[in-house]
């Protein structure tokens, strides 16, 4: 896969460009991007922009993390505080997602979104409320492993790492989830599934392989 230097300032343009040039035919009444990343990876950051360079567009938008989807702590910890087989399959609360993000979505939904479900500084509910993102608002959904889900995506984007880059900007106490990454390299292949990659080894100094569809 070849790359190519590029500004946030113009990626965020080029995925806000693309996300508001898709149809209802193609996208439903309600567009829904993914930002996929580690969280060494500027996830939340990208989505910020490319939310921004939508309303400039005039169009509604709607930025969720996958932060506030976390199961409660009983189920996260179930087997240990650093199991990185849990943290790949059990972190998240996939079936919320659907619930509560994806399905209201869907043709004929209401719009109402939950934009967070769990606090896991206090593991409690949040009792957020609603969201209501009128037709033709875009959901920006941003957080890890994102795309081994089968969630219904219409643009997608891949923040990569190398390994060395990932474990050098892991934190310490989070060393112990880099075997859950590199098990989703390996068996979801994120890279071949997003509508564009990004490295980000130097988050300054960001490059793209451009649109995956050529």
């Amino acid at each position: 896969m070849r790359f190519e230097a590029i500004t946030w300032e113009r990626l965020s343009e080029a995925f806000a460009a693309r996300a508001d040039g898709l149809s209802p035919a193609e996208a439903g009444p309600w567009p829904k991007v993914a930002v996929d990343g580690a969280p060494a990876a500027p996830t939340g950051e990208f989505a910020g922009r490319i939310a921004q360079a939508l309303r400039v567009q005039g169009r509604a938008v709607l930025v969720v993390s996958t932060e506030g989807f976390l199961r409660p702590a009983s189920l996260r910890y179930e087997y240990g505080k650093e199991d990185p087989d849990s943290y790949y399959g059990g972190w998240f609360d996939t079936g919320a997602l659907w619930r509560e993000v994806f399905n209201p979505l869907e043709p004929g939904g209401s719009g109402r979104v939950l934009p967070d479900l769990w606090d896991p500084v206090t593991d409690r509910a949040t009792r957020s409320p609603y969201r209501s993102l009128p037709g033709g608002g875009v959901l920006v959904l941003h957080g890890p492993l994102l795309l081994g889900h089968w969630f219904p995506f219409d643009l997608s984007v891949h923040l990569r790492l190398s390994p060395g880059a990932l474990r050098r900007r892991t934190s310490e106490h989070e060393q112990w989830t880099l075997p859950a990454f590199a098990r989703y390299e390996n068996e979801v292949e994120p890279g071949n599934h997003a509508d564009a990659v990004v490295r980000v080894d130097d988050p300054l100094r960001p490059a793209w392989s451009g649109w995956r569809d050529g």
